[in-house]
């Protein structure tokens, strides 16, 4: 089975896994986190598979660009356009999901 198979959001993807979806487009998916770190938390997702950001900006950044502006369009709607975007690249950064995915985090004032 290949790592797409096995992936958490791939299968929220396609539809075998439910979600609170916020945004989707040809491209690319926005959820609610199930464990929000803010008022509002978000995940935008590319529907294309890649292992993190890093490998995203490589091999598409025109997806990565896109990514930034989904998010400055959730913060505009959610909270006059301040939000913070956090990409978690390995494990010992945080990424539990080897799907790239930012965290889009807004609707509140936030501390540093």
């Amino acid at each position: 089975m290949s790592e797409a198979n096995e992936c958490l959001f791939c299968k929220i993807i396609a539809g075998e896994i439910p979600s609170n979806t916020v945004y989707e487009d040809d491209s690319t998916i926005a959820f609610s986190d199930i464990h929000p770190k803010a008022k509002v938390h978000v995940l935008i997702v590319p529907k294309k598979h890649y292992a993190n950001v890093a490998e995203l900006a490589e091999q598409d950044s025109h997806e990565l660009s896109h990514m930034v502006g989904i998010a400055k369009s959730i913060a505009d709607k959610e909270f006059h356009g301040a939000y913070r975007l956090i990409f978690n690249t390995g494990e010992d950064a945080g990424q539990s999901v080897f799907h790239v995915h930012a965290h889009v985090l807004t609707g509140e004032v936030m501390a540093e």
